[in-house]
């Protein structure tokens, strides 16, 4: 089959480095303009590096770029991670149309932090979606879905990363198998089950104390390590990290420090505690929680927030 691969970032270079490691016949790759100061995408310099026939459009509307991408006679497009809108008649100029890659169980999650979301609501699985894109978003017919457990220590990052990312990857080569053996099939999205959240900023990752510790711990783990959850120490801004859930009765109000240790600080919340073990203060890296207390003289009884 002839595939167009359209991406970018690390997940677009390692759908790409995969199928060409088995053999597939990829006759183009598509990925985001170039961005003035920013380094080279990865998966830009991959297919440099593989002497592969590379576009780079701002604006799939132009007929010059539908023509040349019906040029290219290719079988399928696979979007393995598109930020740029790419309309129906670039997407259905495949004889296959195009497949993409969603970091979520549609129809639950659409939008573009789908992984963050459900990890800050508590949520004990979450998974992926290869679908056939409409001009909707996140809307169109599934082909494909593969679950994942969210653990309760779990992160944005560790969900992603060591769960979904591979995971990815391998659903991209399984459905280039199904559309070559006649088996693709399409799933319709039960869109009374939908929900849309948008993009996961900082405003949204700004702690409460006065919320159950529960609530806490997954706004800490779910915005891990972006956009990165935050509190207030005197009037500066202090990012959180890293962190443990402590369950039980603890002597403190909420968002008070009730213990300080070489590595870490502990703050009280309804129902428990978060050990706190990596921080990043306002216009600083990131740093151990106790080397934070030492550094700017936070005690037991100081509050946060």
């Amino acid at each position: 089959m002839r595939l167009i691969v359209m991406g970018q970032q690390a997940f677009g270079k390692a759908v790409l480095d995969a199928l060409l490691e088995r053999g597939d016949n990829v006759v183009a790759v598509y990925c985001a303009p170039d961005k003035e100061g920013r380094p080279l995408d990865p998966m830009k310099e991959a297919a440099l590096e593989k002497g592969l026939p590379l576009y780079q459009p701002a604006n799939f509307k132009a007929p010059e770029v539908l023509a040349q991408m019906r040029a290219l006679n290719a079988d399928l497009c696979l979007m393995a991670y598109v930020t740029i809108f790419v309309p129906e008649e670039a997407r259905e100029i495949p004889t296959h149309g195009s497949i993409c890659f969603h970091p979520s169980l549609l129809p639950l999650h659409r939008g573009p932090s789908s992984i963050n979301w459900p990890i800050i609501g508590g949520a004990t699985k979450t998974g992926l979606t290869l679908f056939y894109p409409n001009d909707g978003l996140d809307e169109g017919d599934i082909l494909l879905q593969k679950e994942v457990e969210i653990g309760p220590d779990d992160t944005l990052g560790t969900v992603y990363f060591k769960k979904i990312f591979d995971l990815g990857v391998a659903a991209m080569l399984e459905a280039v198998d199904l559309f070559r053996e006649g088996r693709a099939q399409r799933i319709a999205q039960d869109h009374s089950k939908a929900s849309y959240e948008s993009w996961c900023r900082k405003k949204d990752a700004e702690i409460d104390w006065s919320k159950p510790v529960d609530q806490v711990y997954n706004l800490i783990r779910g915005t891990n390590p972006q956009p990165g959850a935050w509190t207030r120490h005197e009037g500066k801004t202090l990012q959180i990290f890293d962190a443990r859930k402590i369950d039980g009765a603890t002597a403190g109000a909420s968002g008070e420090v009730i213990e300080v240790t070489g590595d870490s600080i502990k703050v009280a919340a309804p129902g428990g505690a978060i050990q706190v073990q990596r921080v990043r203060p306002e216009g600083e890296g990131k740093i151990a929680a106790g080397a934070f207390a030492a550094a700017v003289g936070l005690k037991q009884g100081a509050r946060l927030g």
